[in-house]
């Protein structure tokens, strides 16, 4: 008894900060489900309304209830007369100047609207792309791959790439088919340069770390102490400060804009923290297990490879997230010792916007694509997370 009455004054104190996190999360997730949403909606509806008003009823349909429904019917067609559902008929008011002689006309002497007041403009133009979509003649969909598909491309037009494609309207720069996915100005080819940029620069720093930090964790040698210390003092140097140095060593030995230059940038700068990180957690082995492996006759790389490295998954995975994530978001790096040869996602996602602003819509898609392989990297290496976070905190 009286231990459940600990335990509910325990969930009563926790309950403030289980409220606070709720908070955060929701603070978190709803811009986030906006955007996601915003994405995937057509151009005119992220100019002319919300992404919440995809929960809401279409275009129109508010004001057709009011001012029509009660004759024309639910679907349009209580009226053989004037069906509104029949396109023939739709047709013929493309434009609201176009309906509201009607609607203020009389029928057999008695006014059309009846005790209805007459609507106005804004409220007839709805009404009239209400009947479209009875009619169907308006097929719009509420979701779109457009924006994606624009944001790949490089598209820059008036309408979308698929309908300028269909109509034969295209850019002279694009083709039309699987080779505008290479296009100089688009994502696709972006996405492929930071693939390219992050994959090596995350694998290379871990794999000379790991090595580094087996060294100073279980071999003995002259210095390791001091030299350890060095690697972790230099974690505080800022990258902003060797930028101009490196930038003309790799010049003269012709590394600028070369793939190779930004991966040795990387992974001189991934080093120390990498080492760091695995060393403290390596360190934290259990000794019993080298020293039984070298009585059996294991050398030093028959331990690293054999129990050090399989033993250090969980830093491992921790770093390559923290890795991954720090240089698939870099942009000072990338334009320093890329520039616009390369353009990595972070690059190109800035010139999908014109100098006057248009085609902020393809932000939305761009953003997305961009956040793509970090959470699949996050959430295939997530169980390792915490563990690797708490390396070498607890000795055993």
């Amino acid at each position: 008894m009286t231990r459940d009455k600990n335990a509910k004054k325990q969930g009563l104190k926790n309950l403030p900060v289980h409220f606070i996190l709720i908070g955060l999360c929701v603070i978190w997730l709803v811009p986030t489900i906006g955007l996601l949403v915003t994405s995937f909606r057509p151009v005119q509806d992220i100019n002319s309304s919300g992404w919440w008003t995809i929960f809401s009823k279409p275009k129109g349909y508010e004001e057709y209830q009011t001012y029509c429904a009660s004759c024309h019917g639910e679907d349009g067609s209580a009226l053989p007369t004037a069906d509104l559902s029949d396109p023939d008929l739709v047709q013929n008011y493309k434009r609201s100047f176009t309906l509201l002689p009607s609607l203020t006309s009389d029928i057999n002497g008695q006014p059309h609207m009846a005790d209805i007041p007459v609507p106005d403009e804004t409220q007839t133009a709805d009404i009239i792309a209400y009947m479209k979509r009875l009619a169907g003649i308006d097929t719009s969909s509420t979701f779109t791959l457009d924006n994606y598909i624009d944001a790949f491309t490089g598209y820059r037009g008036n309408n979308t790439y698929r309908a300028d494609c269909a109509s034969g309207k295209q850019s002279l720069d694009l083709y039309c088919d699987i080779r505008d996915l290479m296009n100089p100005r688009g994502m696709g080819r972006a996405f492929i340069n930071s693939v390219l940029v992050a994959v090596p620069s995350t694998l290379f720093p871990i794999l000379i770390a790991s090595f580094a930090a087996f060294a100073f964790s279980w071999m003995d040698f002259k210095g390791r102490q001091w030299l350890f210390a060095l690697l972790v003092g230099l974690q505080v140097v800022p990258l902003q400060m060797t930028l101009i140095p490196i930038s003309r060593l790799f010049a003269q030995l012709g590394l600028n804009g070369t793939f190779m230059g930004i991966w040795l940038f990387h992974t001189g700068f991934g080093l120390p923290y990498a080492i760091y990180l695995i060393r403290n957690f390596m360190g934290s082995l259990p000794k019993e297990i080298f020293e039984s492996a070298y009585i059996d006759g294991a050398s030093h790389w028959t331990a690293f490879w054999k129990l050090a490295m399989p033993l250090s998954i969980p830093a491992l995975a921790s770093l390559t997230i923290f890795q991954f994530l720090w240089i698939w978001n870099d942009l000072l790096v990338a334009l320093v010792f890329l520039g616009g040869q390369h353009p990595v996602l972070t690059y190109q996602i800035g010139n999908m916007v014109t100098s006057l602003g248009s085609g902020w819509h393809l932000l939305t898609a761009a953003a997305f694509i961009s956040m793509a392989l970090p959470m699949i990297v996050f959430f295939l290496l997530q169980r390792y997370f915490v563990r690797g976070m708490l390396a070498g905190s607890v000795k055993g």
